[in-house]
Formats: structure tokens, sequence, C-alpha cells
């Protein structure tokens, strides 16, 4: 037990600093390249923040717990929706652009949905896997065709925040270490975030162990809420900085590749697909499909999540908490 909760905090400090040198990083990079951090929260920084729940699933895959993998996406959506993002909105008033709620915002919801619905005869298979895959190739196609039609007043915007060197010759060069640089530290707080997520993650399993819980319920709780602890920190160093783009982005992003890329690629591991539980298809992926669709009402609404509505999100996660710990073995 000692030793469980060890590995927990140390994996929980390796996180707070991966994330800070991960946003600063992915920040400056996208002034430098002219791209919004809004598309860097939602390619880089999601896929790098998710890549703890590909290792957990594909891990869980391997030893034949399918129900372990699944109820890890559907609890660290969950959080990511309703807790994560709502805790943002609490700590500062969240404003949602128009491209998140006529793109990003629909994406997340669909992609949950879908799951859903590929889940509904209790079996993820291979096929089912590569739909989802698929589907995230589209994903990622389409976010940077997009970028590149965004108008040059969109990118002075951002490089305004981080100027970049515009002078001929050896400043050039400059620029080109300098973009070398934040590539560094971009991909260096990422490798510090997935490693503080896998210490964190396997200090929290075994505490789990210790009080004989089941698989599902591990994943839905302890590993759900372990995994997303790079987003959980990455969104909160984001909020303190001032890069809400980033954050939400990342939030958004991560809760669409979490289905599309990070499930559909562990759906392809085992043979015969993953066995899912009665409640994972008709309780836990339906609570993810009503969180995914509760946000259109919230976003669309002023274009703001305010506090009071950040709260509720909060407090319905709890909620969501206490249901899972009281009614699931």
């Amino acid at each position: 037990m000692a030793s469980s909760v060890g590995w927990f905090v140390v994996g929980l400090v390796a996180l707070a600093i991966g994330a800070e040198v991960m946003v600063r990083g992915g920040a400056q990079l996208a002034s430098r390249l002219g791209i919004s951090p809004m598309l860097v929260g939602l390619t880089v920084v999601s896929i790098g923040t998710s890549l703890p729940e590909l290792a957990v699933g594909v891990t869980a895959a391997l030893e034949g717990s399918g129900e372990l993998a699944v109820g890890n996406i559907a609890g660290t959506n969950v959080v990511n929706i309703l807790f994560i993002l709502g805790l943002s909105a609490l700590i500062s008033p969240l404003a949602i652009e128009r491209r998140t709620l006529r793109f990003d915002l629909p994406v997340m919801a669909g992609a949950a949905v879908l799951l859903w619905v590929l889940a509904v005869n209790g079996v993820l298979s291979r096929l089912d896997g590569l739909i989802l895959a698929c589907g995230a190739v589209v994903y990622t196609v389409v976010l940077i065709r997009m970028s590149r039609r965004e108008s040059q007043a969109t990118a002075a915007e951002y490089a305004q925040a981080f100027p970049a060197v515009s002078e001929p010759g050896d400043a050039a060069k400059r620029v080109g270490g300098k973009t070398v640089q934040h590539v560094a530290m971009t991909v260096t707080g990422i490798a510090v975030v997935i490693l503080g997520a896998e210490w964190l993650v396997g200090g929290a399993v075994g505490i789990a162990r210790e009080f004989g819980v089941s698989d599902a319920l591990i994943g839905l709780t302890v590993v759900a809420i372990g995994t997303s602890a790079p987003e959980l920190v990455t969104t909160i160093v984001s909020t303190v900085r001032g890069e809400r783009d980033i954050a939400v982005g990342n939030l958004l992003g991560s809760s669409v590749y979490n289905i599309l890329l990070i499930l559909g690629i562990t759906c392809l591991v085992p043979a015969n697909g993953l066995a899912l539980t009665h409640n994972l298809v008709w309780i836990d992926i339906p609570l993810m499909v009503a969180a995914s669709l509760a946000c259109i009402p919230i976003f669309v609404t002023g274009r703001r999540v305010h506090r009071a509505e950040g709260a509720a999100m909060v407090t319905a996660y709890l909620g969501y908490l206490v249901f899972l710990l009281t009614t699931q073995p």
C-alpha cells in the first residue's frame, strides 16, 4: 500500500511539471507556425495527453479485460466533459469559439453516439475498431484543412502574444532555432506527462486492488481519473496562463480521440474483440453519451460556459461518481 501511494504522489508531481512545459511549448509553437492554439490543443496536445488511455487500453485488451479498457474510455470522457471542463469554467468563465460550436462539439457528441451504436451488440469487434480508427483519420484531416483556411487576422492575433523574429539572415536562423526549441518543449512535456500518468495510474490501481473492487469499476473511476490527470493538469495550467483555447481544444480533442483513435486501436488488438458487460452497454456508455449531448445547450447558450454552469457540471460528475460507487460491484 505504501509503495502504491508513493508512486501515486510521484506521478502527480511529474504531471504538474510536464503539463506546464507542454502548454508553454505548444502555445509558442502555435504562434511561430502561424496556426491557432486551438488546433494545437485539438491535435498534438490531445493525442499526447490521450496516450495513457492507449497504454491502459492495449494492456487491458492483451490481458483479456475488455471491460477495463472500455470502462476507462467511458469514465475518462465523463471526467473530461463534466469535471475538468466544468472546473475550468468554475475557475474562469469559458468563451466558446464559433468553430467549436459548428464542428468540434458535434464531432465529440457524434463519436459518443457512434460508440454506443457499435457497442449495443455487447462486443466491439476489429471491424468496429477499424471504423473508429478511420473516423480519427478523417477528423484529423478535416481539422488540418480547416486550420489552413483560417484568416490572416486570426493568425496575427495569436502571433501578437509571442511575436516571432522577422529579420533576415541570422534572425531567420534564430526563428528556426526557437521553433525547434518549442517543439522540443512540447514533446518533452508530453513525455513527462505520459510517464507521470503511468506512475499515477499504477499507484492508483494498486490502491484500488487492496480494496477488492471490480475491473469495470476500476476502469470507470480510479483508472479513468488517473488517465485524465494529464487533461486536468493541462487544463488548469492553460487556464491559469490564459491559454484557454489550448484548454478547450485539449478537452474536446481528447474526448474525440479517446473514442475514435484510442479505443479504435484497442479494438484491433484482440482477435475476438472486446467483450462488454451489460452495465457498460446500457448504463456507463449511455451516461457518457448523455454528458456529451448535454454540452450542446450549455455551449450554445451565449457561446460561453458560466461559473454557475461549471459548478453544475462538477456537481453532476460528483453525483455520477457516487452513483458508480453505490451501484456497481
